[in-house]
Parts: structure tokens; C-alpha cells; sequence
């Protein structure tokens, strides 16, 4: 029987004592999406930083195929939310996905030819390579989300941790995204996306994970994205998703 894609076993995080995250445990099958839900402070983005090691943990293990992070950290790729990065920075969009080919280098070791032609590649599948040449902070939000999926691909990962990557995107950027991740998805990639519109959930995700501060549910969409279970994750927040008609 083949390793889980992600195994987390116990996983609690706290803040200034304050606990963000209370005995997570979660299994998470390779070749699928899964959509990470849930109200603002939840504990999604903690989640995905805890997974990959980026802040302590109380408690807990996370394994990626049997493996600890630092085994298998190039096969792993992060995409921040957009307010998380400096696009002030001057770089240019192929800098930015090239970028993805770090991991896979040593210290002072240059880019190759076959890095570049990788980074032209992801471009390509992105829809992204009239952009090559432009400053990343010239492009809108739904180029700036394709240029870092264009980095991911680049890294030639198996695992991809999204952060809120639909948001602040037009329709059909929306559509392009989803589009690549199923994709990625269908190819055996493993991803976990963190994602606010419930509306869209179950066209999006092939599995949810429910998470206020605890999980709260996990399981294929269909099944688990129920009105009592959005219910129980919500909970303060149940007069809005009433009144928008996302629960009955």
C-alpha cells in the first residue's frame, strides 16, 4: 500500500500561547485537489506554513510520502497569497520562474541551458510567454498569480500548496487556473488549495478539508461539503453565508 501524498499525525500550533491549531490529523491521497475551507483565522495559512516546516510546531509529525520535509523539499511547492510577496522587487516575470529551478541547485551553481528551456516550457503551458520579458510589478492580479504557478511548474513538483490563488482574478484567469490545476492533478500531482468562495467549491475541489483551528471534516466534496458541516466550520459567521444563500 502506497504512502498517503501528505501525512500530518497530532500537528497543534500556538502564537503568543494562543493556539491556532489543536490536534490535526489528516491524510491526504495523491492526484487530487483538495480545497482548504474555512472562516478568516482558522488556521489555513498556518497550516500549509506548519506542513512545510516554515514555523515551529507543539506537536505533531508531517510526513510527505513517508518522508520529512527537508528529504523532499523540491518535489514541495508554496504560492504565497499575492499580498505576501514584494512586486516592487526588480525582477522580471522569466526571472521569477526560473526561480523554480533554485531548489534543484547548488550553492553559486549557474543556470543551465535545460534550466531555461524548463522555464520557458512552464511559460509556455501557462499562457504567460508574451510576459517573459515584463517587471513583475507591471502585470495585473491574475498575470501575477500565473507567473508564480508558471515558478511552481518550473520546480517540476509533486506537491503544490496554494494559497488563495483565485483571488483577485477576473473570470477567465479564474477558469485558466482551474483548468491547470486539474491538469496537474490528473498527471498525479498532489494539491491543496486554500479557497474562500463556497460557491465554488464543489465545481473546484475533487475532496475538502473543513479547518477552524481544528479539523473539522475531511472527504471526498460531494459528501463532506454539506450544509451542517459548513455549519460547525463557520459557526459565527452563519448569518452571512445564510443571507448569501450559501447554506440554507
Amino acid at each position: 500500500m502506497k504512502e498517503p501524498a501528505i501525512l500530518i499525525k497530532d500537528l497543534s500550533v500556538a502564537y503568543d500561547r494562543k493556539r491556532v491549531l489543536t490536534n490535526i490529523f489528516l491524510s491526504v491521497d495523491r492526484g487530487k485537489i483538495h480545497g482548504v475551507i474555512g472562516p478568516n483565522g482558522a488556521g489555513k495559512s498556518t497550516l500549509f506554513k506548519a506542513i512545510l516546516g516554515l514555523i515551529d510546531t507543539n506537536t505533531g509529525m508531517v510526513l510527505f510520502e513517508g518522508k520529512h520535509i527537508e528529504e523532499v523539499r523540491k518535489k514541495v511547492v508554496y504560492v504565497p497569497q499575492r499580498d505576501d510577496v514584494d512586486w516592487q522587487f526588480p525582477a522580471t516575470v522569466l526571472d521569477i520562474v526560473l526561480q523554480g529551478r533554485y531548489p534543484h541547485k547548488k550553492i553559486f551553481q549557474r543556470l543551465s541551458r535545460h534550466d531555461h528551456k524548463l522555464a520557458e516550457s512552464a511559460m509556455e503551458d501557462i499562457g504567460i510567454t508574451y510576459l517573459r520579458d515584463r517587471q513583475i510589478g507591471e502585470l495585473s492580479g491574475g498575470q501575477q498569480q500565473r507567473v508564480f504557478l508558471a515558478r511552481a511548474l518550473c520546480q517540476g513538483a509533486d506537491i503544490f500548496l496554494l494559497d488563495e490563488p483565485l483571488v483577485g482574478v477576473d473570470a477567465t484567469t479564474e477558469d485558466k487556473i482551474m483548468q491547470i490545476l486539474k491538469e496537474l492533478a490528473n498527471k498525479g500531482k498532489t494539491l491543496l488549495v486554500i479557497h474562500h468562495d463556497l460557491s465554488t467549491v464543489e465545481a473546484y475541489f475533487d475532496e475538502v478539508i473543513l479547518l477552524n483551528q481544528r479539523l473539522i471534516a475531511h472527504g471526498e466534496t460531494k459528501l463532506t461539503f454539506t450544509p451542517e458541516l459548513i455549519e460547525m466550520t463557520y459557526k459565527a459567521q452563519l448569518p452571512i453565508l445564510h443571507k448569501t444563500g450559501l447554506i440554507g
